[in-house]
């Protein structure tokens, strides 16, 4: 089963998890999401595999996701994916997918949980 990670490779924990895939003998799909958003219909695959909400999968410290007035409580589900999909640092990184699961690799370690 194909295994894949949205990865940024500006980033630590992107490049700690990507290794560590592969230390394991696993080659996987690397979507630099950063480059190649993903789309409404994929975020929210993801999110529902994830168990999370658009927010919780959201890089609060960027400086768009303040300006862009994000933490309003009144906004909309599609709203906040739409922000996702159109300023992609938003996305907190690596996600790790292996057919219908995947992980936030923070800390990288927990994505081996994918790899058994």
């Amino acid at each position: 089963m194909t295994v894949k990670i949205w990865h940024n490779p500006r980033c630590s924990k992107s490049r700690q998890t990507l290794q560590l895939i592969r230390d394991h003998h696993v080659e996987p799909e690397v979507i630099e999401y950063l480059k190649t958003p993903p789309s409404a219909e994929e975020l929210e695959d993801v999110l529902e595999a994830l168990g999370m909400q658009p927010r919780e999968l959201m890089r609060k410290k960027e400086a768009c996701y303040e300006e862009l007035s994000l933490g309003d409580p009144s906004l909309r589900r599609q709203d906040l994916i739409r922000a996702m999909i159109d300023n992609p640092i938003l996305i907190e990184r690596p996600v790790v997918l292996r057919g219908n699961r995947a992980i936030l690799g923070r800390p990288p370690k927990i994505v081996l949980e994918l790899l058994e």
